[in-house]
């Protein structure tokens, strides 16, 4: 994948591979001494029913998507559901 600035993801759409839009990025996690990235911290769609969707939730009721689902980043982040 090509490199992707930060600030040009920031309120990016996110979309599961299925076509179900899930939300807009919120934040990123990454381990600060290696640099590696973690999850999307994705702020979910008001229309989306959450236990339709298989990723862990954060105490703000964001989703967690790792990182390694991320299948595509053009007009939305494509995520492997």
């Amino acid at each position: 994948m090509s490199d992707i600035l930060a600030e040009n993801l920031s309120g990016k759409s996110v979309m599961g591979s299925d076509g179900t839009e899930l939300g807009l990025l919120y934040n990123i996690t990454m381990d600060l001494k290696s640099g590696s990235l973690h999850n999307l911290i994705v702020e979910p769609d008001e229309e989306l029913p959450s236990n339709s969707v298989d990723f862990d939730v954060n105490d703000a009721g964001r989703f967690l998507v790792p990182v390694s689902r991320v299948q595509a980043v053009k007009d939305y982040i494509v995520v492997k559901r």
